[in-house]
């Protein structure tokens, strides 16, 4: 089996051959050699590691050549056809040399004269090729330069009708010389070639599959991908030959057990790669192996050993002074303390606070590290907001990563940057801006942005769908994404939470506890959930716990997981939004002052933080507390400033709760006013009622809207408006029924 050599190989040596006798114009020369220079160097498409004749015919059929009236592919035709036998082979490898030359006797004129050989550099990638391709051929046994042959010529046989057209004394033996006036029954034929001319496993070599094997290791981690099953068919075909298998099919097999959850897998198969590659001097080194060990450790939830790996893979990488590893490490240690800080020992969270992201910003760009730099910008801004400090700040950090994004072209980076400008709009309230670099990544970025960057925006953008009262579209988009980026367990996991989450809500607003009772328990029933995903969760549990009207045990839930926010110091929004619900609860509970004490505490945090959905929230529980305490004009008064700012934040629920404050308030006043002054009251209550109500209807809540619709029957009751009373009460019982 050959190590380099195949029949596609031989092709692209006819097309070099070609050019050194300088039967290319110049309009030929370009296109062409470019080619053949991307079939050598790297291809970067996965049909280009095979080449295939009908390729080679669709880069050179339009070629015009220095000869009248062939094309390209004709001169390459006659070539092919040429090489008639074992020894004619031979002859090619050995003439193909000649057209080397060594780099300070090269001839630097540009002008090409036809006829003449143009010499190759042994130095330049052509000259490279042919000294490889003629060294390799001498160094292959008898059998495989044999089991080549055979293949070169089931790899040309395609073209004969071609080479019939062009040739008219070709036929079916023409493909050996030394057959003439033989036939295929000939027993001569039948022992050297076999049934007909079979190809004989050379039709890919060791170095295909490993060009193959890089490729796929390269966009699996660059995208976060597993390897497709037809790509899986493929490889399994090409490694069940005689093909040599190289140890990198290890480390692929230890990517995709990885993405797939397979953890026993994994283990096994890294162990594997890396025992192999330490045994054979391979260019990877003993930390790599820790660090993939400490990444893998961490994401199936062995925080502890991670930890462990993690610190060998830092002390080694110092030893063997290998600054890309040791900066990455830091960095990947930094991220996970403010991950899971309740999981690092003191020595390491001490270490985090002395190298910090400056520290580790200041070594991306010593060592020109710039994807690393520009993720060091995106974590000092996310760092900037989950402390709920300067907003500017933080814009100007991730403008930092922009530039270094854009200027340095780091394309897998910009999913990360304009999903955290995404959070930091949804912050500010301003909900479009906030879906609109969501669709705007999708639409432009997603091609070459990791797969789990794409699925997060695609649920952002969903769940902003939801939160405008839209969940069944929402729900439609999300299912339907793509099948091939849910392959990986963590990006399927991802998706389901948010599914479930969506529908959690929307069984939650139509009163369905059985239904939500048991989506509540199978989201929580995941190990591994996302910090947002992880609160939504809980709010949920507490908001279903106050439906039911349990208050002890949500008061009980919300006391607990508020500490268990402070001592992760965790999100500065998420704190807020539970203070927000805890003061609700203690106002439907009757503790009223503690509840006023807390929202605003909340509202103080949040306005100094500039999270503006959380300081309407805070708003709307301090102006239901104010109306229960009798202060009916401040509370109208406080809502009326900001309601054109809440409807800018373009959240139906928080919408129909702020109307619905509204209509209580003027119902307030109604009773401290009389004649003409009540009856207008009155009839801004019932404005803000409908308002209210519009906006329970887009996102379904059942019990809101008969809440509003109950209200409106008693003031039409009290206004002696009794059709329209009649009406209200055939609403609320409809709406009764239906629940």
């Amino acid at each position: 089996m050959s190590r380099y050599l195949t029949s596609g190989k031989i092709a692209l040596l006819a097309l070099v051959e070609l050019y050194a006798e300088s039967r290319f114009p110049n309009q030929s020369v370009v296109p062409v050699l470019s080619f053949v220079i991307r079939h050598l160097v790297s291809p970067k498409e996965n049909a280009a590691f095979i080449l295939t004749l009908e390729r080679i015919k669709s880069a050179t059929l339009h070629q015009p050549s220095a000869v009248v009236g062939r094309t390209i592919f004709d001169l390459l035709l006659k070539k092919l056809w040429e090489i008639n036998s074992f020894d004619a082979l031979h002859t090619f490898f050995a003439n193909i040399q000649t057209y080397l030359i060594e780099p300070e006797r090269a001839d630097k004129s540009p002008v090409r004269v036809h006829g003449e050989k143009s010499m190759l550099s042994r130095t330049s990638v052509l000259g490279c090729f042919v000294r490889r391709a003629a060294l390799e051929y001498v160094r292959l046994q008898f059998h495989d330069a044999v089991s080549l042959w055979r293949s070169f010529i089931a790899y040309r046989e395609p073209t004969l009708a071609m080479w019939k057209k062009r040739n008219l004394g070709a036929g079916p033996m023409s493909f050996d010389v030394n057959l003439k006036g033989l036939g295929f029954g000939d027993g001569v034929v039948g022992v050297v070639y076999g049934r007909g001319k079979e190809s004989r496993d050379c039709t890919i070599s060791t170095d295909d599959v490993e060009r193959l094997l890089e490729f796929q290791v390269e966009s699996m981690q660059r995208m976060g991908t597993r390897v497709p099953d037809d790509m899986q068919v493929q490889l399994r075909q090409m490694l069940s030959t005689n093909v040599t298998i190289p140890a990198l099919t290890h480390y692929v097999e230890f990517l995709n057990s990885w993405r797939s959850g397979d953890y026993p897998g994994s283990f096994d198969n890294l162990h594997r790669y890396f025992d192999y590659t330490m045994h054979n001097r391979d260019r990877t080194f003993y930390q790599y192996a820790l660090l993939n060990l400490a990444i893998l450790q961490a994401d199936f939830g062995c925080y502890r050993e991670s930890i462990l790996a993690m610190q060998e893979t830092i002390n080694t990488a110092r030893e063997n002074k290998d600054m890309a590893c040791l900066n990455f490490s830091l960095s990947w240690l930094y991220h996970f303390h403010k991950a899971h800080p309740q999981d690092c020992p003191d020595v390491i969270s001490s270490r985090m606070e002395r190298e910090s992201l400056q520290f580790l910003k200041a070594k991306a760009k010593e060592g020109g590290m710039h994807h690393l730099q520009s993720m060091a910008h995106l974590s000092e801004a996310k760092q900037i907001l989950v402390g709920g400090e300067s907003i500017p700040a933080a814009f100007e950090s991730i403008l930092r990563s922009s530039h270094l994004n854009v200027t340095k072209n780091i394309h897998n980076a910009m999913g990360s940057q304009i999903l955290l400008q995404s959070s930091l709009w949804s912050r500010m309230g301003i909900s479009y801006l906030s879906w609109m670099n969501c669709e705007v990544f999708l639409s432009k970025y997603r091609v070459n942005s990791p797969i789990e960057d794409v699925v997060k925006a695609l649920c952002r953008s969903a769940y902003i769908m939801s939160l405008r009262g839209k969940t069944d579209e929402a729900l439609e988009r999300l299912d339907q994404v793509d099948q091939e980026c849910l392959r990986a367990l963590k990006v399927y996991q991802y998706w389901a939470t948010y599914v479930g989450l969506l529908k959690l809500r929307q069984a939650m607003y139509k009163g369905d506890t059985a239904a939500a009772e048991l989506l509540l328990q199978q989201l929580s029933a995941s190990p591994y959930v996302e910090p947002d995903c992880a609160l939504e969760i809980a709010i949920c549990r507490l908001d279903l716990l106050a439906r039911r009207g349990n208050y002890s045990a949500a008061l009980t839930a919300i006391t607990q997981l508020s500490e268990e926010l402070a001592r992760d110091r965790a999100d500065i929004y998420h704190r807020i939004r539970v203070m927000i619900i805890k003061a609700d609860l203690l106002s439907k509970c009757g503790r009223t002052v503690k509840g006023l004490s807390v929202a605003i505490s909340a509202a103080t945090i949040a306005w100094r933080s500039r999270l503006l959905p959380a300081l309407f929230q805070a708003f709307r529980t301090i102006a239901n507390i104010l109306i229960h305490m009798g202060e009916f004009s401040a509370a109208y008064s406080m809502m009326d400033n900001i309601m054109p700012q809440v409807l800018e934040c373009e959240d139906a629920y928080l919408n129909a709760q702020c109307f619905s404050c509204l209509a209580d308030a003027q119902m307030g006043l109604a009773g401290t006013r009389k004649g003409a002054g009540r009856n207008e009251c009155l009839h801004r209550a019932l404005e803000f009622i409908d308002r209210g109500f519009a906006e329970y209807s887009r996102i379904r809540d059942t019990k809101s809207q008969m809440t509003l619709m109950s209200q409106k029957a008693r003031i039409q009751d009290f206004a002696g408006e009794k059709s329209l009373r009649d009406d209200a009460v055939k609403w609320y019982k409809q709406l009764k029924k239906s629940s």
